[in-house]
Parts: structure tokens; sequence; C-alpha cells
């Protein structure tokens, strides 16, 4: 049965995946964007509007809506890590508020398998990755507000550090840390794997990590820190 999803977060990296999957499957999606980019989508079964997760006001976008994915992500420049926006927490009462009120149940959300401060994860990726740790912590602190929502069948994905690669359906997924020996997650298998999720009622109250084993090119070092030169 095909279904109307709403997705936060639709421009971004992750969230172009979800849109493009989601139409190939035959799923309408309404997207919502502060700001959308010029001639970003004219699917017949896209819908853009605008919507700002932070100041809220979202109850328009969940008429006739089936379920809500959220790919939003934050920026990696230098302002960003040192005081980001409340995007995920502030985002997760926002949605949660406006699902309430249209009765919209489903919700599935993008989170950090660096949000488990618990998660097996190299030292040295962690030494890499500490400018990140305010946006991990944020994350962290939304999936402890969805623990709370009883009344929404929410599912806080945990992916590892994403990368830009085709997909390939063959990721392994976890409910108590990252798969072993795994550290990376293809944002294409991201995107079939919230799908599955948001549209066939899988991890409701969950928060599963998604992973898969990668060259040794993608999992050295080298390769992780030159990612990070951004910040």
């Amino acid at each position: 049965m095909t279904k109307k999803i709403l997705l936060f977060g639709a421009t971004g990296d992750t969230g172009r995946h979800v849109l493009d999957q989601a139409l190939e499957r035959g799923h309408s999606v309404r997207g919502a964007e502060r700001e959308w980019p010029t001639n970003f989508c004219d699917h017949k079964r896209f819908e853009q509007r605008e919507g700002d997760l932070i100041e809220g006001r979202l109850a328009s976008l969940m008429d006739g809506i089936d379920c809500v994915i959220s790919a939003v992500g934050l920026g990696r420049d230098p302002q960003t890590l040192i005081n980001p926006p409340a995007l995920y927490t502030e985002g997760a009462v926002q949605m949660v508020k406006a699902m309430r009120a249209a009765g919209v149940t489903r919700l599935v959300t993008i989170s950090a398998a660096f949000a488990d401060p618990d998660a097996t994860v190299p030292l040295w990726f962690k030494a890499a990755t500490a400018p990140l740790d305010r946006i991990f912590r944020q994350m962290g602190e939304m999936e402890r507000v969805l623990r709370v929502c009883d009344d929404i069948e929410w599912t806080a994905v945990r992916p590892g550090w994403l990368l830009n690669r085709v997909q390939t359906g063959d990721f392994e997924v976890s409910l108590e840390d990252l798969p072993a020996g795994k550290l990376r997650t293809r944002r294409a298998d991201l995107a079939q794997f919230m799908l599955d999720c948001a549209l066939d009622g899988l991890h409701v109250h969950e928060t599963p990590f998604i992973a898969r084993k990668e060259s040794i090119a993608l999992e050295t070092p080298p390769a992780l820190i030159e990612e990070l030169l951004p910040f």
C-alpha cells in the first residue's frame, strides 16, 4: 500500500536518497525545508512546502500524512560545532507536538552511533571526531526526548560514520552496539533502512545501529581525517 511521507531534510545528502527511493517505491512525499533550491524536484508525487523545525508551527504540514521521516543534519563549520542550534532536540519536540495534534504516530529520525557514549569505536576515531561531541550529545538528548513519548511510534536510527557511495542493501543492523568490526554506513543504505522502518513498522521504540564493512582504504585514519578537514 502506498503512503504519504512527510520528509524533513530532503535537500541533504541522506534526505535526497530517502526522497528518491520513496518515489521509486511508488510513495508520495511532502518535503519540508526552511528554504528550497531552485528546480529541486518536479516529480508528480513530490510536494514542496516550507517548514522550520526549530520555530515550529508544523501542524499544517501533517495533513494527510501517514508517517514522518527526519533526515536533517547540522553543518560542520566552526560556529555550528561550538554552539550547535537545537535542531535535533527542539526539532523532535516540535515534530511530536504537531504529530499529536494531527493524529500521526509514526516517526523515524536520524541519530548517530556516536550519540551512544558506550558505542565501540577506535580511540583514534574518537579523537578525530571530538569537534562533533556537542552535536552527538544533542542527538543523545533527542533520543531521551523520544523515549518518554509512548504515544509516538518512534525509531531513532544510529548509523556509523556516513559515506557517499552507491546503495548495497547488505548492511548489518544491531540493537546493542555498532556491528562488530564495522564503522561506516552508506547514506543510500541508511535511506533504505529508514524507509523500511517507517513503512513496515520496524524497530518501534528502538535505536538500531546500522553499518557495513567497507574497504580498508575507507576506514583508515587518513581517510576519515581527510573527510573531517572542512572543520
